[in-house]
């Protein structure tokens, strides 16, 4: 009896030890964490252009998500860029962060520098400049969002599975946004202390919905997508694991409401998880053709 007393006390007395040096690990992390200095390659993106043979295009623009990379250039998106050139649109797959050359994270990537990448693409002359959508996946719906609503040079925005505001970097520290602005961070919503138990056992659900709660933070760092020139699609997933995005994107709608919204705007909710929509792509397809590239205007149109 008196060494299973013991036993105790002495778990006891190292769960203790154990929280205490993991609460002055993460403040040592937090505390040291260089929220000043942009980091390496600020500004910097990697295209991928995927034009028809012949003709003037309309552009969609393909933005990924917290995995980082260019997944959209790769093996993964051949079949969305497959439907997208059967459909008459070019497709360019950018990669805002974990590649050579670029931002290692997402921390503070500056969307005037992903912009600007676009605008230099959008010259090629199979390219209609006047006509350019932007789609993005997860924190890469941030992004695409974030695009629409500051500059009107996007037609239409498509955020798959999205954030309706701007969220902390995906850092050891998580104190700074994941994008900024003319070398400036965005508001974001900070990550609260009472979300840690959540990102120690990875439930990242959980830890955002412990985030959305600080209801000041998320309209601060709201995205004001009533500012997007053109329709919007959301697609979200009822059971969505890593985030509320369905939620999130219910609260992107209210917004277009409250504002009236002039444009086409839609918010599909797909049973399902996170990952869904990777079988409702003609969802996709039909929403651009129909309200981007509709029968009644040519503009977007491709041409020869």
């Amino acid at each position: 009896m008196r060494l299973l007393i013991s036993l105790v006390k002495w778990l006891g007395i190292t769960a203790i030890t154990l929280s205490v040096l993991l609460f002055a690990y993460m403040h040592y992390v937090i505390w040291s964490f260089d929220t000043k200095t942009l980091p390496e390659n600020h500004g910097k993106v990697q295209t991928s252009l995927f034009a028809g043979k012949e003709g003037v295009q309309p552009l969609v623009v393909g933005l990924g998500g917290a995995d980082g990379g260019n997944g959209w250039a790769g093996p993964h998106g051949a079949r969305q860029r497959a439907l997208l050139e059967e459909n008459g649109y070019a497709f360019l797959a950018v990669a805002y962060f974990g590649e050579q050359g670029i931002p290692a994270n997402l921390d503070r990537i500056a969307i005037d520098g992903v912009h600007k990448a676009v605008m230099e693409i959008a010259q090629h002359p199979r390219i209609n400049d006047q006509c350019i959508a932007v789609m993005g996946v997860s924190r890469g719906a941030e992004l695409a969002l974030l695009l629409g609503s500051y500059y009107d040079e996007y037609k239409s925005v498509i955020g798959i599975v999205p954030g309706s505001a701007v969220f902390a970097a995906i850092t050891d520290a998580m104190t700074t946004p994941g994008f900024s602005y003319q070398n400036k961070s965005l508001p974001f919503v900070p990550v609260p202390w009472s979300a840690t138990p959540a990102l120690l056992s990875r439930d990242l659900r959980g830890a955002f919905e412990k985030m959305i709660e600080n209801t000041e933070a998320m309209n601060t760092a709201a995205i004001k997508v009533e500012q997007i020139e053109g329709s919007v699609l959301l697609i979200s997933g009822t059971t969505d694991e890593q985030w509320p995005s369905m939620e999130m994107s219910e609260m992107m709608v209210a917004r277009l409401q409250q504002y009236d919204f002039a444009y086409p705007y839609k918010h599909i909710a797909l049973q399902g998880g996170h990952n869904e929509h990777h079988d409702n792509f003609d969802t996709v397809i039909s929403f651009l053709n129909e309200t981007f590239r509709s029968k009644n205007d040519t503009t977007c149109a491709p041409r020869n």
